[in-house]
């Protein structure tokens, strides 16, 4: 039978240190694909994974078990992301083509449109400032609940609902501009 997060966490505490590898296997993908989503880079979502989970370890003693662990975690990673977003501040955001969603029901022509679809949203999620990306991420890659998100980020609801809003509305102006600019192209080319 597998521990509970609050289990593993007093027999680290303990001095167990080999017990914490059962947290990092349960909780690596997660904290890896936010640090993913908010920073665009696999490298950097890489170190980001090991100081979260650094930082996690130094930090046990501190958990609050009123909360889920892995909001906790997602909270410490999301700081980590935010500091070194802000510490690069001016520098672009490369878009990975690692999101492969296969349908095999798409014609050629279909999945290339799906495709850069996907890229013109992963782009303009980029283009989001950091607070207001942040959110997006949580919420709809992540799908947690405004309380989880409320509890990562340190907001108010009324905040995270605010900077969700804010956020789909700055989406849809970014895909607006860029649907615009594809046209232009294509007529220019026609």
């Amino acid at each position: 039978m597998d521990a509970s997060d609050i289990e593993i966490i007093d027999q680290c505490i303990g001095g167990n240190v080999e017990a914490f590898e059962q947290l990092v296997e349960r909780y690596k993908k997660l904290v890896f694909n936010t640090a993913y989503r908010m920073m665009g880079n696999r490298e950097e979502a890489e170190d980001i994974t090991q100081e979260a989970f650094i930082r996690i370890y130094n930090s046990l003693s501190r958990y609050n078990p009123q909360f889920k662990f892995s909001t906790w975690a997602l909270k410490i990673t999301s700081n980590l992301c935010l500091d070194n977003l802000r510490k690069r501040k001016g520098e672009t955001l490369p878009i990975d083509e690692q999101f492969n969603i296969c349908d095999d029901g798409l014609t050629p022509e279909e999945e290339y449109i799906r495709k850069e679809k996907q890229k013109l949203v992963l782009g303009a999620i980029n283009k989001l400032p950091e607070k207001y990306k942040e959110f997006i991420i949580l919420f709809h890659h992540r799908n947690l609940s405004y309380q989880e998100i409320m509890e990562i980020t340190g907001e108010s609801l009324t905040i995270v609902k605010n900077r969700l809003y804010r956020a789909r509305q700055m989406l849809k102006e970014y895909l607006i501009e860029a649907d615009k600019e594809s046209e232009k192209v294509c007529n220019v080319s026609k």
